[in-house]
């Protein structure tokens, strides 16, 4: 069904990666009535997509080919850079008139390394694109993006973006928006460690921890992390919200940033350091409120 809501101009967009995220942001721009054609390193996952009028491509520069936009959706720099720069990768399609719009969670100095590589290569621009939210947001267009690059090539993706985001922020050139995804997956690991704490010390005194969202709501304590996850982690549930080793990897990435500036950051490293003894315990692809398993010997379940 066309999300009669979304832009009235269809798009043709090139999809690489269709995992959790991407294949939510191909779904939400079917239903906006965009043109999507699709590639992945693992076919199977794209049989629903297509079914419901998406294309698939056979290499990322057949997927490219014509398009205006290009969303990459992937799990690491290395990762991006192939399916970007690589044998048949997306540049071979792309143009002067072509927008790559990288939603992965990567690195700042490998975003402006590989956005120098790409405008060498085709002329094309990048917009670092992460987002918070995940694939429920995507799904009914209410992401919150952080865009890094030109002013010019982040005004034209938004042209697209405008469909898949409740919040489209342009932060500063080429890297910013990872950076300021680093600032946010900060917040949002400790609010969720926050929320884990809170959630054991009300089950040790006795009170019912599900009720704490609706107790807490408009204090200061009140945020989306307890909203969301206080639920969760009081039934001991763990619906798809993101992987652990997600987390990792952001975070490991905010270490970084942060030993480039000679920077402390307390708190972040023992969050960091939390989720490297849930990732050595084999939760690796465990979601955000399995963390309130270190309260119960991080049995698996």
């Amino acid at each position: 069904m066309v999300d009669h809501n979304a832009s009235t101009t269809p798009r043709r967009v090139a999809i690489i990666g269709v995992g959790m995220i991407g294949a939510a942001v191909a779904q939400r721009f079917l239903d906006c009535g965009h043109s999507v054609r699709l590639h992945t390193r693992s076919p199977e996952k794209l049989a629903p997509l297509v079914a419901r009028g998406a294309t698939a491509a056979n290499s990322a520069a057949e997927a490219a080919q014509g398009c205006e936009f290009v969303i990459t959706a992937l799990n690491s720099a290395a990762i991006v850079e192939q399916a970007v720069l690589g044998a048949n990768g997306a540049a071979q399609g792309m143009d002067s008139a072509s927008v790559l719009i990288d939603m992965s969670s990567i690195d700042p100095p490998s975003t402006r390394r590989l956005a120098a590589a790409l405008g060498e290569r085709c002329g094309a621009a990048w917009v670092d694109a992460p987002l918070s939210g995940g694939a429920p947001k995507a799904l009914i267009g209410k992401l919150t993006v952080m865009a890094g690059g030109s002013a010019e090539a982040v005004a034209h993706a938004g042209q697209l973006m405008r469909d898949l985001c409740a919040n489209y922020t342009h932060m500063g050139p080429t890297g910013a928006g990872q950076t300021t995804k680093l600032v946010n997956q900060v917040l949002c690991a400790l609010n969720n460690q926050a929320v884990a704490e809170a959630v054991r010390l009300a089950e040790a005194g006795g009170v019912d921890a599900s009720l704490l969202p609706v107790a807490l709501a408009g204090g200061r304590a009140d945020s989306a992390a307890l909203r969301e996850f206080a639920p969760q982690m009081a039934a001991r549930e763990t619906p798809p919200t993101g992987a652990l080793t997600n987390m990792l990897k952001d975070l490991e990435g905010v270490q970084a940033l942060a030993h480039a500036n000679r920077l402390a950051l307390p708190l972040t490293s023992v969050v960091a350091d939390q989720m490297r003894t849930f990732v050595a315990a084999g939760m690796g692809d465990a979601q955000i409120a399995a963390i309130m398993r270190q309260f119960d010997g991080f049995q698996t379940r």
